[in-house]
């Protein structure tokens, strides 16, 4: 389990900090909102992020999982089968990852784009 980076007391009385305790992290808003769209696979997850290294990922999909936030189901067969999904706590950051995608995609890409001159 993660150390929490902020005194309990100060998320007592901020709910911000308090949420990005939880996604906070290079990669955890990419894998919660590529799990909204889908159930995925260890290495699926891992082809989507090209740059994450597996120990990376196994730690990040680990710290989401203690959170309640990705349910990890291990199939009995062989090889072994695992995938990834959102819980229902999980789901309910639905509308705030659509919100950062809408917000990146106007904010930081399309700037890029206009700058490369590339059409949307």
């Amino acid at each position: 389990m993660r150390k929490q980076r902020h005194d309990p007391e100060l998320l007592e009385r901020c709910p911000m900090e308090a949420t990005l305790d939880l996604i906070g992290g290079k990669w955890k808003g990419a894998i919660l909102f590529r799990l909204s769209e889908q159930t995925l696979r260890f290495n699926e997850l891992g082809r989507l992020f090209y740059k994450i290294t597996p120990r990376s990922l196994t730690k990040q999909l680990r710290e989401l999982e203690a959170d309640g936030l990705v349910h990890r189901e291990i199939f009995a067969q062989v090889p072994p089968r695992v995938e990834y999904s959102l819980t229902e706590k999980g789901k309910t950051l639905g509308p705030v990852l659509q919100a950062l995608t809408e917000w990146g995609e106007h904010e930081v890409l399309a700037p890029l784009r206009e700058k490369a001159g590339q059409p949307d």
